[in-house]
């Protein structure tokens, strides 16, 4: 099996590509197949989920290429701005992952959340493309305690509280 640990910046080339959904880019730890049919373990630390184009070295050397799989997606469009900032405050209050374009927002595929945004009156169809979610305010995601005293584990990207900024 090919052990994945490190991620690189940038390479002159790669000898490899992983094709993951974003479910799968955000796991640090997978087993799963290359483009060439090889096996493939990441073991990669904790951070933002993989990008499309994101290189990886493995322990033997080689660099391989995460490509964004294809998936099944919600596509969202609305008459106006009020209607698409509203679809986004009522699924981002679930916590759902969204990609945001111009005029449109993305979402993987769930009846209930379609159902709900039909509701809502925008319009809902379906595609089949890579989902590129926006990762958060403070760049991983959905983060916070759920423990009285528990204290963040992150440092916030946006701001430092309590310091000048």
């Amino acid at each position: 099996m090919l052990i994945i640990n490190q991620r690189l910046e940038q390479a002159a080339g790669w000898d490899a590509e992983l094709r993951l959904t974003f479910e799968l880019r955000s796991k640090t730890r997978l087993r799963t197949r290359a483009s060439n049919g090889e096996e493939v373990g990441l073991f990669l630390s904790a951070g933002a989920p993989l990008a499309d184009g994101q290189l990886l070295q493995a322990e033997d050397g080689r660099v391989l290429r995460v490509l964004a799989a294809d998936e099944a997606l919600l596509h969202v469009r609305c008459a106006n701005a009020q209607e698409l900032c509203r679809a986004a405050y009522h699924l981002g209050n679930r916590h759902v992952h969204l990609q945001v374009g111009d005029g449109w927002l993305r979402l993987l595929d769930d009846s209930v959340l379609e159902q709900m945004l039909q509701q809502l009156g925008v319009e809902v169809s379906r595609l089949q493309a890579p989902f590129h979610p926006e990762s958060g305010a403070y760049g991983g995601g959905h983060h916070h305690s759920h423990g009285k005293d528990a204290a963040f584990q992150y440092a916030p990207k946006l701001h430092l509280f309590g310091q000048p900024a």
